[in-house]
């Protein structure tokens, strides 16, 4: 079955979905646009903004978020780990931390194919083609083979504001996380049926907040949340825990030498 997530779905497929369904947005135009992340990184980052083949196409305030989060807490720590974006749009998070972090492995950004040329175009924009690497995922559908599997990061930012998509994206974390790995994950919180999201996150995951950014008190003024999601731990079998108190019956019994008179 086909459950991909294009403007060219027919309209009376399941995942047609109403305007009032649609988050409001202050869209912009095309441009570039260079960021530092407020002095965290040495080299700004440019990221090229397109909307002609949807939404993604911008820059959002998760991604902000997120990206300075790990520039700012996880710069050193990420060495020898895969990371894999999802919804990743012109792939902000993914190359920022490919700036600005020390990861040995190359990173994966992913999106739908309406985004795949803007990821690619960002890519070569701050040259990074040797670390970060574009693929097309949809959520739901099996994850490609060339993408990590069971990788030790994965990151998401505003990948909240499709209510159809909720179901495929928690299978889509279903598949790629695995027992060693963490999903951070920040969303800007639009609407009620945003919160319908976390709760099937948190029926499926271990979804815990983010206590250790300090610029978690401004941004959650902004209706902005971050996250760490983890598969929950297995329920380990319970054991025979029964201590014997008494010996057998057998060894309670002294031997006894009975001489039987004939």
């Amino acid at each position: 079955m086909e459950r991909s997530l294009t403007p060219e779905s027919d309209p009376d497929a399941p995942f047609n979905v109403s305007d009032s369904l649609a988050p409001p947005r202050d869209i912009k135009s095309a441009g570039t646009t260079t960021t530092n992340f407020d002095g965290l990184l040495q080299e700004p980052l440019l990221l090229k903004e397109d909307l002609k083949n949807g939404c993604g196409g911008q820059l959002w305030p998760a991604g902000m978020v997120l990206a300075k989060y790990l520039l700012s807490q996880h710069s050193k720590n990420m060495s020898g780990k895969s990371v894999v974006e999802l919804g990743a749009g012109g792939g902000l998070v993914g190359l920022a931390v490919a700036r600005g972090c020390e990861v040995g492995e190359p990173i994966h950004i992913t999106d739908q194919i309406p985004m795949f040329d803007l990821m690619k175009d960002n890519i070569t924009l701050n040259n990074l083609n040797s670390t970060v690497v574009a693929s097309i995922l949809d959520w739901g559908e099996p994850i490609p083979s060339h993408i990590p599997s069971k990788p030790d990061i994965i990151l998401a930012a505003d990948c909240v504001y499709f209510e159809p998509a909720f179901p495929l994206l928690i299978t889509t974390l279903q598949d790629l996380l695995g027992p060693n790995s963490v999903c951070y994950f920040c969303y800007k919180r639009r609407r009620r049926a945003d919160l319908r999201f976390m709760k099937m996150a948190k029926k499926a995951f271990d979804v815990q907040e983010v206590r250790d950014d300090p610029n978690a008190a401004s941004y959650s003024r902004e209706s902005l949340y971050l996250y760490t999601i983890r598969l929950k731990p297995t329920k380990q079998p319970i054991t025979n825990t029964h201590t014997q108190i008494c010996p057998p019956v057998e060894s309670r019994i002294p031997e006894t030498n009975i001489d039987i008179e004939q």
